[in-house]
């Protein structure tokens, strides 16, 4: 089978919605509000969808990997948002060096996990 895929855009689930719209956009994502209980988060060609929906089970299972160039840059950008200061359930996880590549991890407030990569280069 043959595809010609445009882009891929999970959805994630929100323990608050209001807040978790919040942090979102100040993580830098650009929102569209598609209806009162789901928004559309973008950055650069990707994107996913944010609903207002919570299943504990589903929402402390999910991860996200994101690539990113430069992992130790965006670890300092990611420093300087303050996210763990405005967001009480935020966490970060400090970059580590792996087989692979470099990653950086920071849970949302819902718990998410987002894993911020950078792959070897050959």
């Amino acid at each position: 089978m043959e595809h010609k895929a445009l882009s891929i855009r999970p959805f994630i689930g929100a323990k608050d919605f209001e807040l978790s719209r919040s942090f979102y956009k100040d993580l830098g994502f650009e929102e569209t509000v598609i209806t009162s209980d789901m928004s559309v988060f973008k950055t650069g060609g990707i994107a996913f969808y944010l609903q207002n929906a919570y299943v504990k089970d589903w929402v402390d299972n999910t991860m996200i990997f994101l690539e990113v160039e430069d992992v130790d840059r965006y670890w300092q950008e990611l420093l300087a948002l303050d996210l763990t200061v405005k967001y009480k359930n935020a966490k970060l996880v400090p970059v580590r060096v792996d087989y692979w590549g470099k990653e950086c991890f920071l849970h949302d407030p819902s718990g998410i996990l987002w894993h911020f990569g950078e792959f070897f280069k050959d």
